[in-house]
């Protein structure tokens, strides 16, 4: 029977960086400390968010091992190992196994995309590189492929493949994912915005950008439902609303980075081809944040 990597919320983390673009390994372990003082459930390293894929392969494997490092085992760590190419998600994924990381993320190829039948072979030939759970990546906004449900639902019994962020936003799409993979099988909103409609498809979290503002409220926001106090966790999904939409206004990572270095985590600093966000949406992430009282 397989069971979830975590229950809650898990911080798809930015990786801090200086003005001069590398990697700031001083912010990133202060907001790591930071992140588990507030209560994460768990942390995802170099994923969308954390520019994995601007990183070389250096610095991808560099602040793998840092971050893993850093956290010294006090929550559940998630490492972002996903490619177009599958031979090196292969290796960076059982890089993350050799580091001790509790499971990778592995997001659908973008760019040369594929069949269904494509997906299923990747992603059977990750799982048997691998020696922990794999985490399937669905968001065709980025990679110009949706996993299908039927193909979810025959990869949910493979071994080492648990659990699928789903941020297709396409919530009857969810539903038959959630009606169709074997038991045991873990559904995660990859959507802040869509938080508590996937927990009640019988979700177990979200990967979430919100809680690298927020990494308590969005784990209580997530174990209110979970333990059965719906009103409360629809009250806070709404509550933070705005500030979700500011933090998407542009392309992710862009207002979350700005977000993390007003709060002290880095610097305003992205890689090509991201770029800091346009004044006016700034002007807009500032006040929702004000807001909540940040």
């Amino acid at each position: 029977m397989k069971e979830p990597v975590f229950r809650g919320a898990a911080t798809a983390l930015i990786t801090p960086m200086r003005t001069d673009g590398s990697v700031d390994y001083q912010a990133m372990g202060r907001l790591i400390d930071w992140q588990i003082e507030q209560g994460i459930d768990a942390l995802l390293i170099a994923g969308t968010s954390g520019e994995g894929s601007t990183l070389s392969d250096e610095e991808h494997r560099e602040v793998l091992r840092f971050a893993f490092q850093q956290a010294k085992g006090r929550i559940p760590m998630i490492a972002g190992t996903g490619s177009n190419d599958t031979a090196y998600a292969c290796d960076l994924t059982k890089y993350a196994c050799e580091v001790g990381y509790d499971a990778c993320l592995v997001v659908t190829p973008y760019y040369n995309k594929t069949t269904q039948k494509g997906l299923i072979r990747m992603y059977q030939m990750i799982a048997d590189a691998s020696t922990k759970p794999l985490i399937l990546y669905n968001v065709p906004s980025r990679t110009g492929i949706s996993l299908a449900p039927a193909t979810v639902a025959e990869l949910s019994s493979y071994p080492h493949i648990d659990a699928i962020k789903e941020a297709s936003g396409n919530i009857s799409a969810i539903a038959d994912i959630a009606a169709s993979v074997t038991d045991g099988f873990t559904i995660y909103s990859g959507n802040d915005d869509q938080i508590i409609p996937i927990l009640s498809l019988g979700g177990q979290g979200v990967i979430s950008v919100l809680s690298n503002l927020l990494p308590k409220e969005t784990s209580a926001m997530v174990h209110a439902y979970l333990s059965g106090d719906i009103q409360k966790a629809r009250k806070m999904q709404l509550q933070y609303l705005p500030l979700i939409h500011a933090l998407f206004c542009e392309t992710n990572p862009i207002p979350v980075k700005t977000a993390m270095a007003k709060m002290g985590y880095g610097t305003n600093t992205l890689r090509l081809p991201l770029v800091p966000m346009e004044p006016e949406h700034e002007n807009t992430l500032m006040q929702r944040m004000q807001e909540v009282g940040l």
